[in-house]
């Protein structure tokens, strides 16, 4: 019998008419982890100014400072996820560290009247920062690796992968402002909060128990597996990075 595929002009070879089932999957983890992060960021100067009581120029300076260390600690997730603990894992632990940052950031939000400025409120925040700082750093470089690797090398459904990929990206993006902006502004800035550590969790459990179901290479393998056992001085690391940053967001209250 001859074989069914056809080789196009590009070189790439189609697979099949169809994606794998675990393109799905990573679409629906990353669009409720998106949610969750556009969520908070779409509340969060607003909370800053009305209800941590801090002037402009201090609430754009921190905003400022996560946005940019968060696309700074995916090179120290990355790294650990490729010589240790592989994308499943670094997925797990960095959706962890981010459903409880936002949690944290729930607990600030209660914590904050609007009227007085608040010290506990204010360390509280810089936990949740740093939570989601580090949690972004193991999650977001890990999950768009996978979806390539769902597809064999030079297949003509990858780029089409991506392209869909992204469709949740956007989606979660879309959404977040309207659902978290509203809790916040009509009830509570907690529950603007809360409504994206929501997305978080959600982003963690579906992917927790659907990885090994769907997460499969063509040829049935499993992908994304630890490396090896992450050792003491890696760990070391971690723990250090994420002191440091917890001291960038916060040498301006201590000092």
């Amino acid at each position: 019998m001859s074989d069914l595929r056809t080789e196009v002009s590009d070189g790439s070879i189609p697979q099949s008419k169809g994606h794998p089932k675990g393109l799905g999957l990573l679409f629906i983890t990353e669009m409720a982890e998106r949610f969750s992060y556009y969520g908070m960021r779409a509340i969060f100067i607003l909370f800053m100014t009305k209800m941590m009581l801090m002037t402009d120029k201090d609430a754009n300076n921190l905003y400022g400072s996560y946005t940019g260390l968060v696309y700074l600690t995916p090179l120290l997730g990355g790294y650990l996820s490729d010589k240790f603990l592989g994308n499943k894992k670094s997925i797990i632990f960095g959706g962890i560290l981010m459903a409880i940052g936002q949690l944290i950031l729930f607990i600030s939000a209660s914590a904050a009247d609007g009227i007085t400025q608040s010290p506990t409120a204010m360390t509280q925040m810089a936990a949740g920062l740093t939570f989601l700082i580090m949690g972004n750093g193991f999650f977001k470089p890990n999950i768009s690796t996978m979806v390539g690797q769902l597809y064999p090398a030079n297949d003509s459904r990858i780029d089409a992968a991506f392209t869909i990929f992204y469709m949740g990206i956007n989606l979660g993006a879309f959404f977040s402002p309207l659902i978290c902006g509203s809790l916040a502004e009509n009830i509570h800035y907690k529950w603007g909060f809360f409504a994206a550590a929501m997305g978080m969790i959600l982003s963690v459990v579906l992917f927790v128990f659907l990885k090994n179901k769907y997460l499969i290479s063509t040829e049935g393998k499993g992908i994304g597996d630890e490396v090896k056992k992450i050792d003491a001085a890696n760990i070391g690391l971690v723990l250090g990075a994420t002191g440091f940053i917890y001291f960038l967001l916060n040498f301006k209250i201590w000092f």
